[in-house]
């Protein structure tokens, strides 16, 4: 009997030990659900919404690309596997047994063989247990439950990816569950499919006649950015009409023939509440978060010290990721940019190849993912240790209209508002360097905004109108100076980007990555100080 109680112990302190492995700090079962009572009491009377997983998807041959769940159905659900679906409805429903249920998951079932290849699933049971849903099926029940969708007044769903593999042997696979919603809600049979296009007949059907001229001139700008638009008959000629009374005779016709489509499926509900909810961040988001931009920071501050002339861009990539994985965190939020000299001009430049950085600045725009949160951090230093008096001037620029762009991020302002501070900074400051004619003068070499939201992806959904309490955006202002500009050739190959993570708050913005230095003094103070790094050498390949 004492062995038996012993052996007993014994098990339970092996769970002790392989349950302390394994991350506890994600979000909360209740946060998820809490996520999803708040996208419910926001939905119109009579509506569902159907919200589909990410796709696996292929890097070559039989080799799959690390997992990442679409950002909207992690937030919802917590769920972090694929071929999933979940369904919200606004009304409470009945099932055959007559118990009452406003929500259904349905995930794949458990599988051992796949599971001897590829991990555990939670399957039906653990989504009920761990993610405190009170209805969860299989994945092939999707198509099987025959959800009759035509009887909502709307099903809201996404945008598809349409880029879903279809494997024979599994019949619950996301392209099943995407095709059988697909066959059973009418979607095959809508003239319309584009949700952009969708949206717009609908918004100049619901026009009050007085603004019909105004939209008409607000879609002609806007063809560039929505191709779509082009080709539509309708969108067409109310561009092209050059009275109301005209616009009028359209406007009645695509009401028309909004009624004869008798479609209830809707792409813009899920966008607008999805983005309204995440652009404010709660404290359980804020410490995933903060603890995202605090491992980004720290990777900056030991690639600071670590920096030598005869590093390669891939070699300082590796040493920011290092850092990350120490901390614990799966992935990078997005792809590394590591660009030295004239490479830090391509503002999304990647390729990470030049194999010595010399004596060139380099743009570091890095960010670690934690949890599910990316931060979102760049700095850009001198590879030897000391800024050149050309690459100093512009970093003081830089760092000078980063100052009046946070100085902006209060409660109530417009989003625009740190990108107009900034750039009427840097255009007053290029002007006095004599690269460009005058502050009123047409340029390129800061071609980008400064500020987006950091949540669940790098580049977060939100309204994108005014700043509220607990949002946490990026300021990134930036010039860039590549070789062959109309200027004197010694700010050639100067590129500077400085971006930091900002809470908005009550009182005044915080910096959450204020961690990594961001002076020219305090820069070189760090570049100057002894890495853990300067012994770790490895033997010669050649």
């Amino acid at each position: 009997m004492l062995k038996k109680i012993l052996f007993a112990c014994f098990l339970l302190n092996m769970c002790v030990i392989v349950l302390a492995q394994t991350p506890t700090d994600y979000l909360s079962a209740d946060f998820h659900k809490e996520r999803r009572a708040i996208l419910r009491s926001k939905m119109p009377k009579n509506s569902m919404a159907v919200i589909f997983a990410n796709p696996i998807r292929n890097r070559a041959n039989d080799v799959d690309y690390v997992y990442h769940q679409d950002p909207n159905f992690y937030y919802l659900t917590g769920f972090r596997e694929p071929n999933a679906v979940l369904v919200i409805f606004s009304d409470n429903q009945k099932d055959a047994e007559g118990n009452s249920y406003d929500e259904i998951i349905y995930v794949p079932k458990r599988d051992s063989m796949f599971e001897m290849w590829n991990g555990k699933r939670l399957g039906v049971e653990g989504v009920k247990r761990e993610l405190g849903f009170a209805m969860a099926k299989t994945s092939e029940e999707f198509a099987t439950d025959a959800i009759n969708f035509k009887s909502f007044d709307n099903v809201h769903i996404l945008k598809f990816s349409d880029d879903y593999s279809n494997s024979l042997r599994d019949n619950g696979e996301i392209y099943d569950l995407v095709t059988a919603f697909k066959d059973q809600s009418g979607y095959h049979n809508m003239k319309i499919k584009n949700p952009n296009v969708q949206y717009i007949h609908k918004a100049i059907a619901n026009l009050p006649d007085a603004k019909l001229g105004e939209v008409a001139k607000n879609l002609s700008q806007s063809l560039e950015i929505y191709p779509e638009y082009k080709e539509d008959t309708f969108i067409k000629a109310y561009i092209s009409a050059d009275n109301d009374g005209l616009r009028k005779e359209l406007k009645q016709k695509i009401k028309l023939d909004l009624s004869k489509r008798e479609i209830n499926i809707d792409f813009k509900f899920l966008l607008t509440a999805l983005a309204e909810m995440r652009e404010v961040k709660t404290p359980e988001e804020l410490k995933l978060l903060t603890k995202a931009i605090r491992i980004s920071a720290i990777g900056q501050i030991e690639v600071m010290k670590a920096m030598k002339p005869e590093m390669s861009e891939t070699e300082i990539q590796g040493i920011h990721e290092f850092v990350y994985k120490k901390y614990g965190a799966e992935y990078e939020g997005y792809p590394s940019i590591v660009g030295a000299g004239n490479n830090g001009c391509v503002l999304h430049y990647i390729e990470n190849n030049k194999t010595k950085v010399g004596k060139d600045l380099v743009l570091m725009d890095l960010g670690a993912e934690y949890r599910g949160y990316t931060a979102d951090v760049t700095r850009t230093i001198p590879a030897n240790g000391k800024f050149s008096p050309e690459q100093k001037a512009i970093y003081e620029l830089v760092l000078k209209a980063q100052d009046a762009g946070i100085k902006v991020c209060k409660p109530g302002n417009q989003f625009w508002k740190p990108g107009e501070a900034a750039k009427q900074i840097i255009n007053e400051g290029l002007a006095a360097l004599g690269i460009i004619s005058a502050p009123s003068a047409k340029h390129s070499y800061f071609p980008h905004g400064t500020s987006h939201h950091i949540g669940l992806d790098v580049h977060d959904p939100g309204t994108y109108r005014e700043f509220k309490e607990n949002m946490v955006i990026t300021v990134e202002p930036g010039i860039y100076i590549p070789e062959g500009s109309p200027c004197d050739k010694k700010w050639w190959g100067i590129a500077v980007r400085i971006e930091d993570d900002i809470l908005i708050t009550k009182n005044k913005p915080v910096n959450l990555s204020a961690e990594a230095p961001r002076t020219v003094e305090n820069i070189e103070k760090m570049m100057a100080k002894k890495s853990v790094l300067d012994e770790f050498v490895l033997p010669s390949l050649d």
